[in-house]
């Protein structure tokens, strides 16, 4: 059963609605903390990731699509939507998320390779993994 409404950003992949957490399937952003490099400059990509969300959402009405089982920290796993427009397809095309290989089974791997290419968001510069990070 789809879940619908407004939603609020808590980071760069993960939403709020109706007081449900709910964790982007498939993709990975940089954390709140994360900094990246970009022209020899250091910048908050975790932040930019989540302003880039907010930016996306605009305040448009949510449709998320729960997918397997909640994540380790409950949070409902789902493919979200504004407009028709998947959320996280948007997010890796922008460069402000990654295809997360070990859940998505590469299914973002074209957005990231176009992202890539034209050096958007974290690829115009030097960045880790969000899942490398964490794991630091």
């Amino acid at each position: 059963m789809p879940i619908i409404g407004r939603a609020s950003v808590i980071d760069g992949d993960t939403l709020e609605i109706r007081s449900q957490r709910i964790r982007l399937w498939g993709v990975d952003a940089p954390e709140g903390r994360q900094t990246c490099e970009r022209g020899g400059q250091t910048y908050r990509c975790g932040r930019e990731a989540a302003n880039a969300l907010d930016g996306m959402i605009a305040g448009r009405p949510v449709t998320c699509a729960p997918r397997g089982r909640p994540d380790r920290y409950r949070r409902i796993v789902a493919v979200c939507s504004v407009g028709g427009r998947d959320i996280g397809a948007w997010m890796v095309e922008q460069g402000k998320a990654l295809d997360f290989p070990s859940y998505s089974r590469r299914a973002y791997a074209r957005q990231q390779a176009s992202a890539s290419a034209a050096r958007r968001g974290v690829w115009a510069g030097a960045f880790q993994m969000p899942w490398e990070w964490r794991g630091r």
